[in-house]
């Protein structure tokens, strides 16, 4: 299984990018898709997951109100819309992919991952 993300760049305070990610392979059978970003000297943070399984998804508070996450189940593809982005929001952004047990915020819930893509926001 592979995860392919698309969608990274630069933006100044404020603006929008949309991020996509396609899981490719014909072995795909994780029940959630998730993003999660990881700044420069930071660890890895959870931002976004959607399930395959129910119609939920979850944000972390930092981004409510702000980004959206969608899930395409049949082509097994999420997007991040990310709208009024903050200089806070820039980071390497991953999609990843897994069955969770116990939650959805874990990196360690997900077994699948994308090889990450650059968000940048600065004016």
């Amino acid at each position: 299984v592979q995860l392919k993300e698309s969608g990274g760049g630069w933006v100044q305070p404020g603006g929008s990018l949309r991020l996509s990610c396609a899981a490719l392979g014909t072995a795909f059978n994780s029940n959630a898709m998730a993003w999660f970003r990881q700044a420069p000297g930071k660890e890895r943070q959870f931002v976004a997951a959607a399930s395959k399984t129910t119609p939920n998804t979850f944000l972390h508070d930092f981004v409510k109100g702000r980004f959206v996450i969608s899930r395409i189940s049949a082509n097994n593809m999420i997007t991040l819309q990310m709208n009024n982005l903050k200089p806070e929001d820039t980071a390497v952004y991953y999609c990843a992919a897994g069955s969770p047990d116990t939650s959805f915020y874990a990196v360690r819930e997900y077994d699948y991952w994308g090889q990450g893509t650059q968000v940048t926001v600065s004016s």
